[in-house]
Order: C-alpha cells, then sequence, then structure tokens
C-alpha cells in the first residue's frame, strides 16, 4: 500500500503545497480527473483548518497528511497536534470564537465535497480521514 506523508510547520503558505502534492498523488493512484478538483479544495480546508488550530493555540508542531492508496480507493488523512478538536472547536475558547466558526466551515465545505469523510478526535489531536474511489489504469 503506497504511501506519501507530508510534515509542514503551521504556516499558511504551506497549505498550497500539501494540495498540489495531494492532487499528483490522487492523480497518480488513479482518481477520476472529475474528482481532482474535489481532493485539491478538500485537502486545503483540512490543511487551512489545521493551521488554524495549530496557531490559536500556541502548537508548534508540525501538521500532518497521509496519503494512501489501495486498489480501490485512494485516502488522506489530515492530522493536527491540538487534543479536542474533532468538532472545530478549539479548546481555549474566548477569543478563539471566530477560529471554531472556521472550523466548522471548513469541515462543512469537505463534508460537501468528499462522500466518504469522517473526523477523529485522538489523545494528541484530531484527524480529519477522506477518501475517494480509484479507477483501474
Amino acid at each position: 500500500m503506497p504511501t506519501v506523508e507530508l510534515l509542514f510547520s503551521a504556516q499558511p503558505e504551506h497549505v498550497r503545497t500539501a494540495r498540489l502534492v495531494a492532487a499528483a498523488v490522487a492523480r497518480r493512484a488513479g482518481v477520476d480527473e472529475a474528482a481532482l478538483d474535489e481532493v485539491r479544495l478538500a485537502v486545503g480546508e483540512a490543511c487551512s483548518r489545521a493551521v488554524g488550530l495549530h496557531r490559536n493555540s500556541g502548537v508548534e508542531d508540525p501538521v500532518r497528511v497521509r496519503l494512501t492508496e489501495d486498489e480501490k480507493k485512494f485516502s488522506i488523512e489530515v492530522a493536527d497536534e491540538v487534543p479536542g478538536t474533532s468538532s472545530g472547536s478549539n479548546p481555549g475558547g474566548g477569543a478563539d470564537e471566530p477560529a471554531d466558526d472556521e472550523g466548522e466551515m471548513g469541515l462543512a465545505v469537505i463534508s460537501g465535497l468528499v462522500d466518504d469523510f469522517e473526523v477523529i478526535d485522538g489523545d494528541k489531536g484530531g484527524i480529519i480521514r477522506m477518501s475517494w474511489p480509484t479507477v483501474s489504469l
């Protein structure tokens, strides 16, 4: 099961790179050309959300993007290192509420783009998991 993993510092300018890599790996994995824009947009939203959570919480750990392909699907996981973020909320609350709204909006956009989508809250942070079917080449 071929896998590509990206780690990047929580800076907005790195989100574009993650989108480009995700689209390239998705294309190579056999994701339908018509779905590549969805892949780019969904990865951009998930990575932007993770960057915002890290910056608002003062987390200096990198954002992790894992791209995995198998015979039937292409999967992407975007992981943040901020505990308690699965619903898009920031545990800090208070002055960070606009970022919370952005996180919720990002999740809404992703759910509209991706049929197979889930958000997992782990002990050390949250994971957004998305997948698309692949076509035989």
